[in-house]
């Protein structure tokens, strides 16, 4: 009977070991949007990714909307606009052999991208990405002080030619856009990348220092962080600090 019970309980361990490995390493979506305040096919794609943020703010889905800067001289400049996040987007077109770059572009886990606002392709991008196993698994851990973040990573995977990216988020904004393509309109927008922090991963295990934007809280932001190969663009895993 002791040895019935023994086998038993080192069955279950084997069995819980192997369960919790291969939930370290379950699917993931990151969304990437590439969006503008002078751009009027954005702003449905903005709330549509508002909306699966919502819907899936407990599973492993993630939303980063980066503002470009090629708008930015059509009438309305966009108050978070930032030109490295236009290079990103230039990145992936050689990435994906997909030029010219456009908004609302969104690219799911560095490997495909969709228009914005098509919903359904979306949700079928999702589904897709969530079905595959993260090739790493991520831990962070951060700690604040004054404007600075100390943040510690962990990787469990290949990283080989692969960076660690880290993703300073605001949470939603309004903002009322008085000329250009959204003229006269107030405008809302979600997970907004106020600072992309690239990370050249040596290690398994390291640390960095993050500068947070001067109204950053914790209640309004989160920091996201992706594992990316520069090589072929795709994220191999993501966790939220």
């Amino acid at each position: 009977m002791k040895i019935l019970v023994a086998f038993t309980m080192l069955f279950f361990l084997s069995a819980s070991s192997i369960f919790s490995q291969n939930s370290d390493k379950k699917g993931f979506a990151l969304l990437e949007l590439y969006t503008s305040e002078g751009c009027s096919s954005c702003p449905p794609a903005d709330e549509l990714l508002g909306k699966i943020q919502n819907e899936y703010q407990d599973k492993n889905v993630y939303v980063l909307a980066y503002h470009v800067d090629y708008w930015d001289k059509q009438g309305w400049k966009d108050i978070f606009s930032n030109a490295s996040y236009t290079q990103r987007q230039y990145d992936y077109a050689q990435f994906l052999g997909k030029e010219p770059i456009y908004t609302p572009q969104v690219i799911i886990n560095g490997k495909s991208d969709y228009i914005g606002s098509q919903e359904t392709s979306l949700r079928n991008g999702i589904k897709s990405a969530l079905s595959k196993p993260s090739a790493v698994d991520l831990s962070l851990d951060t700690k604040q002080q004054n404007d600075k973040l100390t943040l510690n990573y962990s990787i469990n995977g290949a990283f080989k030619n692969s960076h660690l990216l880290v993703a300073v988020v605001q949470k939603s904004a309004k903002s009322n856009v008085k000329r250009g393509e959204n003229a006269h309109r107030v405008l809302s927008h979600f997970q907004i990348v106020q600072r992309l922090q690239t990370i050249d991963l040596k290690t398994a295990k390291g640390s960095s220092i993050i500068t947070l934007p001067k109204n950053f809280n914790s209640q309004d932001f989160e920091v996201v962080g992706f594992v990316q190969d520069m090589k072929s663009g795709a994220i191999l895993g993501v966790k939220r600090a």
